[in-house]
């Protein structure tokens, strides 16, 4: 039996070397990665220690138009061991048309993310959504949706028994791959141009989605330890860079949530089928190469204060008026209003850790102090970040629309559909699992057990009642 990770890990291996067959600049991208990853571990020997996991780690993109589709694709993932995990609305999230929301597909227990943290952010267009479609392109959209197949039924059969078995023999295993792989892989299939064009007036993400009987992986994502190291280094290949590194600004405190940024999106020659039947050539821009930087997940008390803080950058930066840059104006505002420390941030209760006694503990006879500061001042724990495994809407639409070749159109004067992560769960026929949730068990559960062994008893009652 080839058990459930191991699945992972070969299905991200090989969606690795497709990607890089059919992008060849997303091959640049990994060995520029690598030079730099090994650069940083060099230097720091806390980064050695999970050298190999960074390696390793990848994250896709694809996107789905139905929920139909999303619960095939949720079927696929599951048999990898990855569950849907948060809700991200995108509509809302950038100025351009990108009427979608997602999801992400991961594993979510610690040793499973240790062995592979595979993940693969999925988008659902939302037809229904009026700014975007009107009652008659909803109509011709969703039956041109229902007529294509994107997962074969033996694939979808092969996931079903990995889920449900934990794993598949060799030679199912084998076959589920292969399929599996193929299911994300760019379509030779002539595109309908005038139809692919029409939606394409509306948001060049429902082109890609809705203009095409296919899917594929949109763009797959290495992880960089410094990611402005890496973003010079690109573009001194002469590979062209988005304009600016999405997420918090590289600043001299702990590095938290995510920093991403890519290689604009490449002309791909594609064969297109003209009014009149005719093939034609010509090129579509819709898969680039995206890499990121992981820092701290934040509580939610500590994503507040992350918003806060971006909300503010925006309103300076635009009284600005193109005279500074995000970096320039960000940086001041966190240097004054974050913690300039990791052993702050835990104390403060703004991100997460695990927790472990300190081998060098005070054996004094003295007692625990009963707070996490104190534990963590006077060395009775150490504290190890917790990686932030997920993902940010302001970041991925910014990355989404920096990719685009028009805004799109949006009609604001009509209300958007509502979207909850209840209703994403309802599309899916599956939970979608609250990211804070998952962070703060991991972390609670480290804290008991840390404090049981220092015979903490205040400290315990204090900071774990329940």
């Amino acid at each position: 039996m080839i058990p459930t990770w191991r699945l992972r890990a070969a299905f991200a291996r090989r969606l690795s070397a497709m990607y890089g067959a059919e992008v060849p600049a997303y091959t640049t991208l990994l060995e520029v990665t690598g030079e730099v990853n090994d650069e940083v571990a060099r230097r720091d020997p806390d980064v050695r220690r999970d050298a190999r996991r960074v390696a390793a780690e990848r994250h896709g993109a694809i996107r789905v138009g139905t929920p139909g589709e999303l619960r095939q694709a949720a079927q696929v993932f599951a048999a990898l061991g990855m569950r849907p995990v948060g809700f991200y609305d995108l509509r809302d999230a950038a100025t351009s048309a990108v009427p979608v929301v997602s999801t992400a597909f991961r594993p979510v227990e610690p040793d499973e993310l240790d062995r592979n943290p595979f993940r693969v952010f999925t988008s659902m267009l939302t037809t229904a959504d009026r700014r975007f479609f009107d009652a008659g392109l909803q109509a011709r959209l969703e039956t041109f949706l229902a007529g294509r197949t994107l997962f074969p039924p033996e694939l979808l059969a092969l996931a079903e028994r990995a889920e449900r078995e934990h794993g598949l023999v060799p030679d199912q295993a084998e076959r589920f791959l292969t399929l599996a792989v193929a299911a994300f892989e760019l379509s030779p299939e002539p595109v309908d141009r005038a139809w692919y064009r029409e939606l394409a007036r509306i948001s060049a993400v429902a082109a890609d989605i809705g203009g095409v009987t296919s899917t594929h992986i949109n763009h797959l994502t290495p992880r960089v330890l410094d990611i402005d190291v890496l973003y010079r280094r690109m573009a001194d290949r002469g590979i062209t860079m988005i304009d600016e590194i999405q997420g918090p600004p590289r600043w001299d405190g702990p590095g938290v949530l995510l920093r991403q940024t890519s290689f604009r999106a490449l002309d791909e020659p594609r064969t297109f089928r003209e009014p009149d039947g005719s093939l034609t050539t010509g090129a579509l821009r819709v898969r680039f190469g995206e890499v990121e930087a992981r820092g701290i997940a934040l509580s939610r008390t500590g994503r507040a204060r992350y918003d806060a803080l971006t909300a503010e950058t925006d309103r300076r930066l635009a009284a600005e008026d193109g005279a500074a840059t995000r970096q320039d104006v960000a940086r001041p505002l966190w240097e004054a209003g974050f913690p300039r420390s990791e052993r702050a941030l835990a104390a403060g209760g703004l991100g997460y850790f695990t927790y472990a006694p300190a081998a060098a503990r005070p054996r004094d006879g003295r007692r625990p102090p009963a707070d996490l500061a104190g534990l963590l001042e006077h060395g009775w724990l150490t504290a190890r970040p917790i990686v932030y495994e997920d993902f940010l809407p302001r970041s991925a639409a910014g990355i989404f629309t920096s990719n685009l070749t028009g805004h799109g159109t949006r009609d604001t004067a009509r209300s958007g559909t509502h979207y909850d992560g209840h209703r994403l769960a309802e599309a899916i026929g599956r939970p979608v699992l609250d990211p804070f949730q998952i962070y703060a068990a991991q972390q609670d559960a480290s804290l008991r057990r840390a404090l049981d062994a220092l015979g903490a008893d205040d400290a315990r009652r204090n900071l774990c009642p329940s």
